[in-house]
């Protein structure tokens, strides 16, 4: 069968790019793009050459053990020849697995177990001891031979400098750093105007091809040892039973490790490592799964470059990589258009996604995003996925540059946009496309506002199709006639319906102002400024610079405001509203240890919601704000923050990570 051209090609390119990140990544420690997205790399070339099996030569990076020896060390030839692991991505792969190995077993009666281990993210080493005495401690190198890092290994604390018995062996291990010994180091460097350490696993390498032992000895590294190369005793009958000897010799083993007895037991132990794997203290980035009987693993034997009988269960990637088809377009409530990447499918944290956020022009614009461009994804927690990188390696000529819409035909009337005065983003020039009355009902509906169940989107776009409702208030007068006649509603759900419309005739006021879509105006600014007026008549009167006043009101959200409520149509809107709604009375603000703090939410929490962590603060008696001002108590910084973060750090608000926030509460 001929290779498609345009495969040839990205073929190509993909192993270009791969040598091009291994080299990087393995020998000279710079981690140009995250490893998860080599990864992805590596599994496409794979699964094109699985695909085309004429196209894989001797020299694809599919076909060799990654890393070379740095000239500054002295070599060191491995007695034992040191391979990495094929990687598992899903339940599919590991399914695979098995299959091989029963395949390749061919014994009906061989009954067989697994273990899996933690796959700890840091830089392999291989210790060698003579009668109980380290001798050498070299590094994986590109398989045969490594570099000797003796003089640094040597001032780990967790490696025996003897062992309890006068035995001959060669073991392999994991050297990493602590998360929290990372930050130290890192400001340590930021304070000399040194460039900072991206991760852990850069730190523990760095540090371990140090020339000077003093620095290695300055950082606190660990090491996990997990495989026994060679023993001048008996050896385990098998992988469980080796890890329990290596730790009677003294060695420090991952404690986090299991006996299954089939497959199923491994998918369940990689489920439970998918979510608790950031609470250890070190970067874990998947299970190592092997055939547990030492019989079976000398049966199965090597491939080229990996054990037939283990393999690298890789957690689901929060960064892949995948190809940019097109960008498209989304109306906001507020008029502010939103370009949209629509990307190759790609499988991320768990979950397939075609779509990703490119938030403003200027986004476009200093990724250099090209229709066709290869991409770096990024998702964490249930945050829309972004694209964080082009690898522009990957290109071959034919990307399209893109060029930013003067006119968007869901924006209504002649479909103008126009850029918003002072920032990055733009917006329809008509105030009533039919995009945006949809929006803003839906999220007028929201449980974030007036909060009416069984009315979603579906319901509302029936309902705005039927002409049944044209203004917020039209919600509020609908009868049981009306909603009977359209499509798909029997008379239960129209009675849950109407009762659920009743009940949110009572709501408050910051859920009522939030619900308006006034620009610039979400749930954390509308509470501030309802705390601060108390009524919705004094805010409907309030002047810009009585706004400004309010902590974390800007002159731009202020104004926004005043001009809201200056336009006749919208007043009209909230004094029809005010015949349907009643504000509920607020409770007196409880005081508590935080009483007087004020903090400001970015980034993703682990252990909670950011709606959480803030009715938390709320009832230790804080406040939250949107956004950083001077006055800011604390800035409670999750995953992947944003620029309030940075503005924090530009205003001295002091920062603290989810850790220290969890301290404080209590």
């Amino acid at each position: 069968m001929a290779v498609p051209h345009d495969v040839n090609e990205r073929v190509k390119k993909l192993r270009e790019a791969i040598e091009k990140y291994r080299y990087e990544y393995h020998v000279l420690d710079k981690e140009e793009i995250p490893a998860s997205a080599l990864d992805t790399l590596k599994k496409e070339l794979a699964d094109l050459e699985e695909q085309y099996p004429e196209l894989i030569t001797p020299d694809s990076p599919t076909q060799r053990v990654a890393g070379e020896p740095l000239s500054q060390f002295k070599k060191v030839v491995h007695k034992i020849p040191q391979w990495s692991f094929n990687d598992a991505f899903d339940e599919a792969d590991i399914r695979a697995f098995d299959e091989r190995v029963r395949r390749f077993l061919k014994d009906e009666d061989a009954h067989f177990s697994y273990t899996c281990e933690l796959k700890i993210d840091g830089l392999k080493v291989i210790l060698e001891y003579e009668k109980g005495v380290l001798k050498t401690a070299a590094t994986r190198g590109d398989g045969r031979v490594g570099e000797d890092v003796t003089h640094n290994v040597r001032t780990i604390e967790s490696v025996p400098l003897k062992l309890v018995r006068p035995v001959d062996v060669i073991v392999e291990g994991e050297v990493w750093l602590p998360e929290e010994e990372l930050k130290r180091i890192n400001k340590t460097r930021e304070k000399k105007g040194e460039p900072q350490f991206a991760n852990p696993r850069n730190a523990a390498a760095g540090t371990l091809r140090q020339l000077d032992p003093r620095v290695a000895a300055e950082r606190k590294l660990d090491v996990f040892i997990y495989d026994l190369g060679d023993t001048s005793e008996r050896s385990p009958d098998t992988q469980y039973e080796e890890l329990v000897y290596l730790k009677e010799l003294g060695f420090k083993v991952n404690p986090h490790f299991t006996e299954v007895k089939d497959i199923e037991g491994v998918i369940e132990f990689w489920k439970y490592w998918q979510k608790h794997n950031k609470k250890q203290g070190y970067w874990i980035d998947g299970v190592v799964v092997k055939v547990n009987e030492k019989k079976y693993q000398e049966q199965l034997g090597y491939t080229g470059k990996a054990p037939r009988f283990a393999i690298a269960f890789k957690f689901p990637a929060e960064q892949v990589t995948t190809v940019l088809e097109d960008i498209v377009f989304q109306v906001g409530r507020t008029g502010v258009v939103t370009p949209v990447a629509h990307l190759r499918p790609v499988s991320i944290a768990g979950s397939v996604v075609s779509r990703a956020t490119l938030h403003n022009e200027d986004e476009i614009k200093r990724l250099d995003l090209r229709i066709g461009d290869t991409v770096i994804l990024q998702k964490s927690g249930d945050v829309i996925p972004d694209i964080m990188s082009v690898v522009t390696e990957m290109r071959t000529g034919k990307e399209k540059p893109f060029m930013w819409p003067t006119k968007i035909s869901e924006c209504g009337g002649d479909g103008s946009i126009e850029r918003i005065p002072g920032q990055a983003a733009w917006r329809c020039v008509a105030k009533d496309s039919y995009a945006q009355i949809r929006r803003k009902f839906y999220y007028f509906v929201s449980k974030k506002c007036i909060n009416i169940d069984g009315l979603g989107p579906k319901v509302i776009d029936v309902l705005l199709d039927e002409g049944l409702i044209t203004h917020f208030d039209d919600i509020f007068t609908l009868e049981k006639g009306d909603l009977l006649a359209l499509p798909r509603m029997g008379e239960k759900s129209v009675d849950n319906l109407l009762e659920s419309i009743n009940k949110a005739r009572e709501t408050t006021l910051p859920r009522f102002l939030a619900s308006l879509s006034i620009p610039q105006v979400g749930e954390e600014t509308a509470e501030d400024i309802a705390e601060h007026f108390g009524s919705i008549e004094k805010i409907m009167q309030a002047t810009g610079q009585e706004l400004e006043s309010i902590d974390g009101v800007g002159q731009v959200v202020a104004q926004e405001i005043v001009s809201w409520f200056k336009d006749k149509y919208n007043q009209k809107l909230v004094e029809r509203l005010l015949t349907h709604i009643e504000f509920k009375k607020t409770s007196v603000k409880k005081s508590g240890k935080l009483t007087g703090k004020s903090f400001v939410l970015t980034g993703t929490l682990d252990s909670m919601s950011r709606d959480e962590a803030g009715a938390k603060i709320k009832a230790l008696g804080g406040d939250i704000h949107s956004s950083v001002s001077k006055n800011t108590s604390f800035v409670v910084a999750g995953e992947n923050p944003g620029s309030k973060y940075d503005k924090a750090q530009e205003l001295g608000v002091e920062i603290l990570d989810e850790k220290a926030f969890l301290k404080l509460i209590g």
